[in-house]
């Protein structure tokens, strides 16, 4: 099946009240367990690239892994940059055929946020490409991303309506009480505040750092509204805890298909629940 835009799948979310995963990737066998989870549960999905998904992989290995994966694939799949933050990047993502950007102005004043972001809305809408962007600052670290968590701001719900209303996006990331990374303790997110920026603006709302969200928050701010969930250190946790016991069971081992097939078993686990999770399981076939 060709490559969708993340528009068109929180399109179909938002008429269906569910969230759609948009998982993180670095490596095949990472890919591999995203799409089979997708498969298995019948659910639309979207990958993701962060900065150092390319900067590990390399910008061509990670688009024709996810163009591969999505060609042979029966359900809809989009290929998303996580966390652009240049103007340059974006415009290379999309000529490498990703059907999706996030371009993250987060740390710059709100006025220069919204040129940025305005500047990648108009090319990447002349080609059919969708795009997020971010607004209020996510505590944890991202990749190269640091933020500080006494520097982190939960998103203004009157400078969401503005600066959608100025730069046209498609989708926002709001900071509601989320973070990247593994979590000290339990999150508490602000549902009031997703509530209010949800009255004020009419695109999908996309919740960041939700590895270690309880379940019950995740469903309560789906029902809120959230329609792109992003996932990755779950990712990241069992892939290494699955290495970890196959070697650990059998420490002579040489064959990187058998220390690495349990990890990418693992890792397909994790997405199928969390698919389930969102809602998103079985939206495929209606």
């Amino acid at each position: 099946m060709p490559l969708v835009t993340v528009a068109e799948l929180l399109e179909k979310a938002e008429e269906g009240s569910y969230a759609v995963g948009a998982f993180n990737c670095n490596n095949m066998e990472i890919i591999q367990a995203i799409i089979e989870a997708a498969e298995l549960e019948k659910a639309p999905v979207i990958i993701q690239a962060s900065q150092g998904a390319i900067k590990y992989a390399g910008i061509d290995y990670i688009a024709t892994l996810i163009k591969t994966a999505a060609s042979s694939s029966s359900v809809p799949v989009a290929m998303h940059l996580d966390h652009g933050t240049s103007f340059e990047q974006v415009v290379q993502c999309i000529r490498k055929g990703f059907t999706s950007v996030m371009i993250d102005g987060s740390r710059l004043p709100l006025e220069e946020n919204i040129a940025v972001t305005r500047a990648v809305v108009q090319v990447a809408r002349a080609v059919g490409v969708s795009v997020e962007a971010e607004l209020g600052k996510i505590g944890g670290t991202e990749d190269d991303i640091t933020v500080n968590e006494w520097e982190a701001s939960l998103t203004d719900p009157e400078e969401a309506r503005y600066f959608v209303k100025q730069t046209e996006v498609d989708s926002l990331a709001i900071a509601i009480g989320t973070a990247h990374g593994r979590y000290k303790g339990v999150p508490r997110l602000d549902f009031e505040r997703l509530k209010r920026v949800r009255e004020l603006i009419n695109i999908p709302i996309v919740l960041h750092g939700s590895s270690g969200v309880p379940d019950e928050a995740i469903k309560r701010a789906v029902e809120l509204g959230v329609r792109k969930i992003n996932i990755d250190t779950n990712l990241r946790e069992a892939f290494t805890a699955a290495i970890r016991r196959a070697l650990s069971d059998n420490p002579q081992e040489i064959d990187p298909r058998k220390i690495l097939g349990p990890a990418r078993e693992a890792m397909r686990e994790v997405v199928r629940e969390k698919i389930r999770l969102f809602g998103s399981a079985g939206k495929a076939v209606e």
